[in-house]
């Protein structure tokens, strides 16, 4: 690998892991403010706001400029939300802001890969990033969950500056504070990411044109056979998964008692579980097998209610890490699958823009229904009761849309399998 990629990776990887170290900032935050607990829930779709809103234009930001360059701008506007949060800005508000950046992040890491490394290279590019995301979200929530625990807190509020008085006074914002370090981190790595030889793309001032060819791609990918049903499915993973972190805080907190530090163990503990369902699907499944595995996102739905019958971590731990192992094991082969239609109908980049929107607005909608719930005084049993029903029952929904495909368009979704075949070999 060249030098440029490990400078790309460090930069992702602290980024990565002070978005998600701030997730569990701001639920505390709020938590010490005396916030309603639909506002802590409420964290989670507001992050996806942008993602959501500026979709057709980020991609193409991302090559109007050099990336390296994008990357920096973006994680600046992580530390301006960051230390909005920090000096009384409403969470809900700052971590808004955040997710502003983040959504200009997303199109440019991946798309520098394919400019500074050859083709025979991507995947394992690919790989590196997929699993340092899953270890900064792991690290990230413990890190969190540490930062506005009494040990560690105590001993950030005890740094004195001379003659500068901060203002931060309690856990939540001593972890803040830290974490802006981690984005400045992140920005100076940013700075060293080289120039590529890639010509830049003039940013079109036509916005109507640049909607109207996002929503075409949308189209076209919906339209697909196969297309639609990946789709489908890894649009309704990433909603359950992104809103997975509050869910499990939440029910930690009900369940077991536990307070932010040690439920932010558990949320890393199903990520655990996502890496190494991730691994095995990498190993044991075909690219023309992806959509045998629909039916496991039936039983993701079914075991986020049975978390309501667990009141023992010894229980919870190993649950948790097959919850999320599931997760892991469906979500590898049907994202294979998009993105293995997404370059036969349009080309990797258009195809990942797609496919943002489309998982950015299911957490968005997920986060915005669990969030709902809350505030109508649900308790986080019930919540969590009606969420896995929706899981379930759209996932039982896609399984038949399939089996409808394979009925009604059985030559064309033969077809379509073949070619997978053929590009798997």
């Amino acid at each position: 690998m060249k030098k440029g990629f490990y400078t790309i990776m460090s930069a992702q990887f602290l980024s990565s892991l002070a978005d998600n170290a701030l997730f569990i900032a701001g639920i505390e935050l709020l938590k010490s403010e005396g916030k309603p607990a639909w506002q802590g829930a409420a964290l989670v779709p507001m992050f996806a706001l942008f993602y959501v809103v500026l979709a057709p234009f980020v991609g193409a930001f991302a090559d109007a400029i050099p990336k390296g360059r994008v990357m920096f701008i973006a994680n600046a506007i992580k530390v301006v939300g960051c230390l909005m949060m920090l000096f009384g800005v409403h969470p809900l508000l700052a971590y808004a802001v955040v997710g502003l950046g983040a959504a200009a992040y997303s199109p440019a890491k991946y798309g520098i890969l394919t400019e500074l490394l050859p083709p025979s290279q991507l995947v394992k590019a690919n790989g590196w990033i997929e699993g340092l995301t899953i270890g900064s979200i792991i690290l990230g929530v413990l890190l969190g969950g540490q930062l506005v625990g009494q040990a560690l807190s105590t001993r950030l509020l005890g740094i004195d500056l001379p003659v500068i008085d901060t203002g931060i006074d309690t856990p939540p914002e001593a972890a803040i504070a830290a974490i802006v370090v981690l984005y400045v981190g992140a920005a100076l790595f940013n700075l060293r990411i080289p120039r590529t030889t890639a010509p830049l793309q003039p940013f079109s001032a036509d916005l109507p044109a640049l909607v109207r060819d996002f929503s075409s791609c949308n189209a076209r990918l919906w339209g697909d056979k196969l297309g639609q049903i990946s789709l489908a499915t890894t649009t309704l993973f990433w909603g359950v998964s992104g809103n997975l972190r509050y869910i499990v805080l939440a029910w930690a907190a009900a369940a077991l008692g536990y307070g932010t530090t040690q439920a932010s163990s558990l949320v890393g503990v199903v990520a655990l579980g996502t890496a190494v369902g991730a691994v095995v699907a990498s190993v044991k499944m075909r690219l023309d097998q992806a959509t045998s595995v629909i039916t496991l996102g039936m039983w993701m739905g079914v075991l986020v209610i049975a978390m309501n019958f667990i009141s023992n971590v010894w229980v919870a731990a190993p649950f948790l890490i097959v919850l999320g192992a599931i997760g892991g094991f469906l979500v590898v082969p049907m994202n294979a699958l998009l993105q293995h239609r997404g370059h036969n109908l349009m080309g990797a980049g258009r195809s990942i823009a797609v496919q943002n929107f489309n998982e950015q607005a299911c957490i968005l909608g997920l986060g915005a229904f669990y969030t709902g719930l809350t505030r109508l005084g649900l308790s986080a049993f019930a919540a969590i009761t009606a969420f896995g029903l929706i899981v379930a029952g759209v996932m039982w929904l896609i399984r038949r849309w399939h089996r409808s495909n394979c009925v009604h368009h059985r030559v064309e979704v033969e077809r379509l399998l073949a070619i997978a075949r053929v590009d798997k070999h």
